[in-house]
């Protein structure tokens, strides 16, 4: 077989900004980009699929929320809400591949693992919370909930209301990820870490989950690099990163070597909470494989040569 390739799939790719969650919204979506995906299939490369989950996380939040007001039901914590969604989108994207091995009359199998991925307990993240999840409250809500739960809560900077946020602490080992890679060589489409995977704390032969939520670029970037990856792939919305974004002098880029990532990425070329992670994953996995690393649109992956690419 070719390549293997490691994916990491934006939300986008489940649920456009103007939508609202529906189930036929998001399979329609994944579908799509399931056929995007085909052009790897196609040349005989290997795949795992790495996803995000925000907007999906908040839905589950929100329903947990509504099950506690009016029927007393206690909600969930965030590994627990990862582990649903990891659930969820992973059977979407198998019933996107299925439909579209089926049409291209490619025998794949495609599995999807619950991954769990281990956070240092002493990640200086769990003294600074700043990842937002799930709904807006007002200030009074906020306190409430703090008060009765022991959440941190913030307010949105676009003054949208107040919303509860958790750590973000670096990912630092990935389990089963042996099993990920043997399953990918063997030709299996393998979906796995997916919302950055289920954030867990090794302890005394113990494991248990912590309120966090790992980002999902990064957790891929390290199954990339775990799996001997031959490429690295991040999907967005954009078909390339720029410099001087939304600038006059606005400039994509094309083919660009690490030390150059690495300047773009320290003057700050670069907006923490969207393009900032995915560049700092793809660096992470050049320096670490000297493969090279991609950062693009699904629309994009069928034409040679597309995209932001990272080289050593």
């Amino acid at each position: 077989m070719g390549k293997l390739i490691v994916v990491a799939l934006g939300g986008n790719a489940l649920l456009r900004s103007n939508q609202k969650g529906t189930y036929q919204e998001q399979i329609q979506n994944v579908t799509e980009t399931c056929q995007s995906l085909a052009s790897f299939i196609k040349r005989g490369d290997k795949l795992i699929i790495g996803h995000g989950n925000g907007p999906q996380v908040g839905n589950v939040m929100l329903q947990h929320e509504a099950g506690l007001k009016v029927f007393s039901v206690e909600s969930m914590p965030m590994d627990y809400c990862v582990s649903e969604t990891q659930g969820s989108i992973g059977y979407l994207i198998e019933l996107g591949f299925r439909k579209v091995l089926a049409e291209e009359k490619i025998n794949r199998r495609v599995v999807t693992m619950v991954t769990q991925v281990v956070v240092d307990k002493n990640d200086p993240m769990f003294l600074n919370p700043t990842k937002p999840v799930g709904p807006y409250y007002s200030e009074e809500e906020a306190e409430e909930y703090s008060e009765a739960t022991g959440s941190v809560f913030k307010e949105d900077p676009r003054g949208r209301g107040w919303r509860k946020v958790v750590p973000s602490p670096q990912p630092v080992r990935i389990m089963n990820i042996d099993i990920v890679e043997q399953l990918a060589n063997e030709g299996n489409i393998v979906v796995t870490v997916g919302g950055g995977g289920i954030p867990v704390i090794e302890e005394n032969g113990y494991t248990y989950g912590v309120e966090a939520v790992i980002d999902k670029d990064l957790a891929s970037s390290l199954a990339a690099i775990d799996t001997n990856a031959d490429a690295f792939y991040i999907l967005t919305d954009v078909p390339q990163a720029y410099i001087n974004f939304k600038k006059e002098n606005q400039q994509a880029l094309g083919r660009i070597t690490l030390a150059e990532a690495k300047k773009y990425l320290e003057e700050g070329q670069f907006t923490e909470g969207s393009m900032a992670p995915k560049m700092r994953a793809a660096i992470r996995f050049v320096e670490a494989t000297g493969n090279e690393a991609v950062i693009t649109d699904a629309d994009s992956l069928s034409t040679p040569g597309a995209g932001t690419i990272i080289v050593k």
